[in-house]
């Protein structure tokens, strides 16, 4: 069972001050220029872009959270996909690894439809919110320590402002290893677990079950070290685990 901070005594007045503080959180995120070879890379994309994408106006700035802000579950990525959150603005939109993720959230019941292709298409998350350890698109897919590091305070934050997180889902080893980090923080001791597919880790009282997947990216799926099926037996233990209803509530 979940042992996180509050699924259940969070009052409309916090769940306001949480609404306030998130907005304010992702004005900073976006306006961040921080790292100059992430902020080069993802605007020299948003100029370039893609042959398929070339009437776009690329986003080409740093991803913020998205979903259910009374959410009990949080999953974390790695970053944007050059042409997925880098060109939408959103996490986890308009590439493959999206849509095996939001395919697979739909069957589970956390998700209104089975596709996430831009801000306007109309998707809704239930009881589930989606970020990301590092919020700019990095060359090659690979973020530098460094850039990991400088941020993760935006992760802690985000983590520290859902009033209802209970479980966390790290999609692959960065974001596992940016979830430890964050949650040692917040205990104010190191936070130490293995990753691995399917691994259910309960942490100390008051700090949120961190669970661990491969991360849904084409070099997951395309291999078969990541299947459908594997996928959503997590999300579906997940949902049982949380007590919840098809719908995710």
């Amino acid at each position: 069972m979940t042992t996180g901070r509050g699924s259940a005594g969070v009052s409309q007045a916090q769940i306001a001050k949480a609404k306030t503080r998130l907005h304010g959180l992702h004005r900073r995120i976006v306006d961040c220029r921080h790292c100059p070879r992430l902020v080069e890379h993802r605007e020299k994309i948003g100029e370039i872009k893609r042959a398929s994408y070339r009437e776009w106006d690329y986003w080409a700035k740093p991803i913020t959270g998205f979903g259910d802000l009374e959410a009990r579950l949080l999953i974390v990525g790695l970053a944007p996909a050059a042409h997925g959150g880098n060109r939408t603005g959103r996490v986890f939109s308009g590439d493959a690894s999206a849509t095996f993720l939001m395919d697979g959230l739909y069957q589970a019941g956390f998700a209104n439809q089975p596709n996430s292709d831009h801000r306007d298409d109309g998707l809704e998350l239930f009881n589930a919110y989606l970020t990301a350890a590092v919020r700019c698109v990095p060359p090659g897919d690979k973020p530098t320590v460094q850039e990991q590091r400088d941020c993760l305070p935006f992760f802690v934050e985000e983590m520290e402002i859902l009033p209802r997180l209970t479980t966390v889902l790290a999609l692959g080893q960065i974001a596992f290893q940016a979830c430890l980090k964050a949650l040692s923080l917040q205990a104010g001791a190191p936070i130490r677990a293995k990753f691995a597919h399917g691994v259910w880790h309960e942490l100390p009282e008051g700090l949120p079950t961190l669970v661990g997947s491969y991360h849904p990216s084409p070099r997951n799926t395309n291999t078969g070290r990541l299947t459908k099926d594997s996928f959503l037996e997590v999300l579906l233990r997940l949902r049982e685990e949380l007590g919840l209803d098809r719908a995710g509530r």
